[in-house]
């Protein structure tokens, strides 16, 4: 049996984030990231926790995202059917600048020069109308080893249907990789081949292709950084977080390193979905703030997920939990535009220059800040941010920042805030600055109406799940305009998609393209395309360690009507007949959308098997909430501004509040990792578990 993880380590741009579960207590500790070696930071907070060498790691990884955004990923080639080399640049006729006279494409990955084309032909009923032949891929592998390419991506035609020509270019690039390596003194690393069959089994040429050259891109840096990341933590086990929310081991993560591009975010959706249903809580929206960005993700009682993703102008068409993210927070840029209006974000002073308060020096000039857009700049070069105005408004406090260990300037954000005034034809710094927390909270809202009230859920019967160092400092006055009726502050805020690591599932995603019209089918038939899944996943779920009788199978298929371009995912029972899987569309499509075409003909498009086997289950202590009113936690009154001007607030310590205890707003909780805000006509109480609940 695989060992279960212990202890979860969530890389961020800052800080990494550790949290460890030690005899039933929760340990957290944050160690300052190490941008140009990851693994460093790792090392360092494990040797700082002194984390036993029994205990097993679960890590999220900014590895291939920082690769995908920074564009600096292995020199990659791509191999495909003649005629389709361009399908990369190509694309789809979207254009996400509506207005834009002469828009700006992101550059394919692969570049022209390398996208190589061999004349192979499988139809599109799985036929091979021209077979392969492999003695075309010498002058193409002269090319790959004369412009040093590390990595191919090989995507044919119909290649989801038959798979055996990609596998047989595979087999014949590695090959002659070895060869190669036998021959040379220093041969260097060996390349990376990503199969289109292996990595999305789908159809649509451009997703599919963009989505295996993603992988090839990202997939050699990973697999080095994992493997030192493995010397260094051995003898403990490793295995990674998936954008879906589930893990695999290091070694799957090395090989299909697209799958992890988002798993800080997702961390963060399955700690705050757990942390929810352990306090009683089905349905929740997660709101996830941080410096430079809002995650925002809702779950009628279950994590969502969605292949329709895209990341630095590339699709990709993997399952990933459904998070919708806006460019709000605690660094975004605040700044008046010429027509008069005030914008918040999504530019952002990040960790250099930093918000004012920070006082990194902005005004000195040693920090470069050429990057910033000029607009955003007051009189004198400060940065107005978002943190800046909820220090000026009293909401963050300059003496109870990170615990006390970073002082933050309020006189000079002051300054700044009220030259931000004069700029606006604001009453006063506090009046500018309650009009830039309004602007961000407005972006946000957006953000959480798209996940929500678009999509059919109403927001009031939902409970928000607040966390990341900036979201309980927001949560509550939010959650009044979307009309949400409580507010779950987690135990740790900060370090929530750590602990959400812990409990994520082992869980392998496999996809089959059948094409079929419902009418024409049956459940035997759609049962049969099946069976190479499952015996797929049974036996890569065997190979990480898991037996047969611990993993289970969850089915799913991509319906639609016929003549539509996008497809909807509905629960698959085998014993369901034709009829009943056309309903269960029909219903689904109604929720969505609006309408439903019970008249028309369904097809099916993808048929979806999600292996899994248990989560940790996380034994920690829950003490009975006997209610009374919070005193030991109190630490002094000061005056904190609402949108009715200033008002006297409590202010309280969060690790001196007991379950049970309950306080009335206006009030301010400070703890290590965040700061939450309780508004005037709002209540808050302590659960069993150490969780923060407000309310009206």
């Amino acid at each position: 049996m695989a060992q279960r993880p212990g202890t979860g380590v969530d890389t961020g741009g800052t800080f990494t984030d550790f949290v460890w579960l030690e005899n039933g207590r929760l340990r957290v500790h944050k160690q300052l990231s190490t941008p140009a070696d990851p693994a460093q930071a790792v090392l360092q907070g494990i040797a700082a926790l002194q984390i036993p060498a029994e205990a097993a790691l679960t890590h999220g990884s900014t590895v291939a995202t920082n690769a995908l955004l920074e564009r600096r990923g292995a020199r990659t080639a791509l191999i495909t059917t003649a005629g389709f080399a361009d399908v990369l640049a190509i694309g789809r006729q979207n254009r996400p600048d509506l207005y834009a006279l002469v828009p700006q494409k992101p550059l394919p990955l692969a570049p022209r020069g390398l996208r190589f084309e061999v004349q192979e032909r499988v139809t599109a009923q799985g036929e091979v109308l021209q077979a392969l032949d492999c003695s075309e891929l010498e002058p193409i592998w002269e090319q790959l080893q004369a412009q040093e390419v590390r990595s191919v991506a090989v995507c044919l035609l119909f290649s989801f249907l038959r798979p055996e020509h990609e596998q047989a270019i595979g087999e014949w690039l590695l090959a002659a990789d070895r060869q190669r390596r036998e021959q040379e003194d220093d041969p260097g690393e060996p390349l990376h081949i990503s199969l289109s069959s292996q990595i999305l089994p789908e159809y649509r040429e451009f997703e599919r292709t963009a989505t295996t050259v993603v992988n090839a891109y990202v997939a050699p840096l990973m697999a080095r950084y994992l493997a030192r990341l493995e010397a260094g933590v051995a003898p403990r086990s490793l295995t990674i977080m998936q954008s879906n929310g589930g893990v695999i081991s290091a070694g799957v993560a090395a090989q299909e390193a697209a799958r992890t591009v988002l798993s800080g975010p997702a961390g963060g959706v399955v700690g705050a979905h757990y942390v929810a249903r352990r306090a009683g809580f089905e349905d929740v929206i997660t709101f996830d703030m941080g410096g430079t960005s809002t995650d925002v993700a809702l779950c009628p009682g279950r994590v969502p997920t969605t292949s329709e993703g895209e990341i630095a102008g590339s699709p990709l068409r993997l399952p990933m939990i459904d998070i919708h993210t806006v460019g709000a927070g605690g660094g975004s840029l605040a700044y008046v535009d010429p027509g008069g209006a005030l914008h918040v974000g999504p530019q952002s002073a990040g960790a250099d220059p930093g918000p004012i308060c920070y006082g990194l020096g902005q005004q000195d000039g040693r920090k470069e800040k050429a990057a910033l857009p000029a607009r955003t700049r007051l009189e004198g070069g400060l940065y107005v941010t978002t943190t800046d105005a909820n220090l000026v408004l009293g909401r963050l406090d300059e003496h109870h920042f990170l615990g006390g260990a970073m002082p933050l300037h309020r006189e000079a954000a002051a300054r700044a805030l009220a030259a931000l005034a004069q700029v606006m034809g604001a009453e006063s710094a506090e009046a500018a600055a309650l009009d830039v927390v309004r602007v961000a909270n407005a972006t946000m809202e957006r953000a959480m109406r798209r996940i929500s009230v678009e999509r059919g859920h109403d927001p009031r019967d939902f409970t928000l799940v607040a966390y990341g160092g900036a979201g309980p400092l927001h949560a509550c006055e939010l959650a009044r305009s979307m009309q949400i009726p409580r507010v779950l502050v987690p135990a740790t805020p900060g370090v929530l998609s750590a602990l959400g690591m812990i409990v994520a599932a082992p869980t392998r995603d496999y996809s089959r393209t059948v094409m079929r019209r419902l009418a024409e089918t049956d459940a035997a038939r759609l049962r049969a395309a099946y069976a190479p899944l499952e015996a797929r996943a049974r036996e890569e779920m065997g190979g990480e360690g898991y037996g047969t009788e611990q993993v289970t199978l969850h089915y799913a298929l991509d319906m639609r009507y016929e003549g539509q371009s996008h497809e909807l995912e509905v629960a698959f029972e085998p014993q369901l007949p034709a009829q009943a899987l056309a309903q269960r569309f029909h219903e689904a499509h109604q929720k969505r959308y609006g309408y439903a075409r019970r008249e028309a003909p369904v097809e099916v498009v993808n048929v979806r098997l999600v292996a899994t086997t248990p989560g940790a289950a996380l034994e920690m202590p829950r003490q009975t909430a006997r209610r009374r009113r919070a005193r030991d936690g109190l630490a002094g009154h000061k005056a904190v501004w609402f949108a009715d001007g200033p008002q006297r607030a409590a202010l309280y310590e969060r690790e001196r509040l007991q379950p049970g205890q309950y306080f009335e707003g206006p009030a301010i909780v400070f703890q290590y990792d965040t700061t939450t805000v309780v508004p005037p006509d709002w209540a808050a109480r302590v659960d069993g578990s150490g969780n923060l609940l407000l309310e009206v």
